[in-house]
């Protein structure tokens, strides 16, 4: 079977939807060698995706979230055979030559529509049309699932929950007690800091961290919280960062940018607590990681997120500021429980993998294929 994976993000990006098509692409090469897997490759991306004998790599010119990629890509695909296509990046085309399974990561654009500039708009506005007409459909928790099932009125048994997983890179390192390292300039010392990592936008809701840390601080001045924000700047932020100033905050607070990916399994190694306040995530990609590294963490108790790390962090109400400067306080303190949480989150995290998800999502292939070849729509 020569099966299609839409990876024409991945010119574009590296994180999110673009991790998720190389991870579950290898891993699907690994695991299904007798399958021919057809990386669909924005033609400004030269490199394979994948290399691996049962990939091949097609070459496409139709750029991802064109307003013409409804004509344009079925025409691409036409020539290339494929008895399966899967669009990661939520929309597949609706006159396409062979059945499509899709992914849908999160609704966030339909909670938080603010977020969406006008042609973000146009392109994710076909949501509910694309999980209608797909042959199957994709998500990454039940969270998720319940979610499309609200907003998008699908029927809850015509959607798969196939969980993500932590690249194997996020492990626990063996730091010695105050090893240092320079990240994007900043001198950081292993086991003085808090790690919130994210773009930062209000969804991730970074307020929170900065008014409990003063809270934290006001009470013990000398106990030497300091927060390391790594992440890129996002939709929204100004009020974010001027709030650092408004609490005074500008010394202990160090925004990284966007951090070389070879530099994040140090920073969850090496941070004395995780924390993770967002408002809603369809996965939640960083706590598995801060998990696989062994990171002590305290997590939102919203959407994904107490599925993804179970009883492996702490969870609280992500607006409760009370509540998550009283949890800092005492996790900062107790190297006891913190020493637990790093032995239970790698246990946790290694839960989650890429064979498995492989696995499952060829079982949706072969189920949608199946039901192609006795003539059967998928639905």
């Amino acid at each position: 079977m020569r099966i299609g994976i839409d990876a024409r993000l991945n010119a574009y990006r590296q994180g999110g939807i673009a991790q998720y098509t190389r991870q579950l692409l290898a891993a699907l090469a690994a695991e299904a060698r007798s399958e021919t897997f057809v990386a669909l490759q924005h033609h400004s991306q030269r490199r394979p995706l994948v290399i691996a004998p049962n990939v091949e790599r097609a070459t496409l010119f139709t750029p991802p979230h064109n307003r013409f990629e409804a004509w344009s890509l079925p025409v691409e695909l036409l020539p290339r055979r494929l008895a399966l296509l899967h669009c990661p990046d939520f929309i597949a085309p609706r006159r396409r030559p062979c059945p499509a399974v899709v992914t849908v990561h999160d609704l966030a654009f339909l909670h938080f529509p603010e977020i969406l500039d006008a042609e973000a708009r146009r392109f994710y506005g076909q949501v509910h049309a694309a999980v209608h007409d797909a042959d199957a459909v994709i998500t990454v928790s039940e969270a998720t699932r319940a979610d499309i099932v609200k907003l998008l009125d699908l029927p809850p048994e015509r959607i798969d929950v196939v969980y993500e997983a932590a690249d194997p890179r996020f492990a626990p390192l063996n730091l010695a007690a105050g090893e240092q390292r320079i990240i994007n300039g900043q001198v950081l010392t292993a086991g003085g800091f808090l790690l919130f990592v994210s773009t930062v936008e209000p969804r991730k809701n970074l307020e929170t961290l900065l008014r409990a840390l003063r809270i934290c601080r006001d009470r013990r001045p000398r106990a030497g919280y300091r927060l390391v924000v790594a992440g890129s700047r996002g939709w929204l932020d100004e009020p974010i960062y001027a709030l650092v100033g408004t609490l005074g905050l500008g010394e202990v607070v160090h925004f990284l940018g966007a951090v070389d990916p070879e530099d994040l399994p140090w920073l969850y190694s090496a941070c004395r607590i995780y924390l993770n306040p967002s408002l809603y995530e369809g996965f939640g990609l960083p706590a598995l990681e801060a998990l696989a590294c062994g990171a002590p963490s305290i997590v939102a108790d919203t959407s994904s997120l107490p599925e993804v790390v179970g009883d492996a962090a702490y969870l609280l109400p992500p607006q409760d500021v009370g509540a998550w400067a009283e949890r800092i306080a005492s996790l900062w303190d107790d190297e006891t429980t913190r020493a637990e949480l790093v032995q239970r989150g790698p246990q946790h995290a290694a839960t989650f993998s890429w064979r498995r998800a492989a696995q499952e999502t060829l079982a949706i292939y072969r189920r949608v294929a199946g039901r192609a070849a006795l003539g059967e729509h998928g639905r």
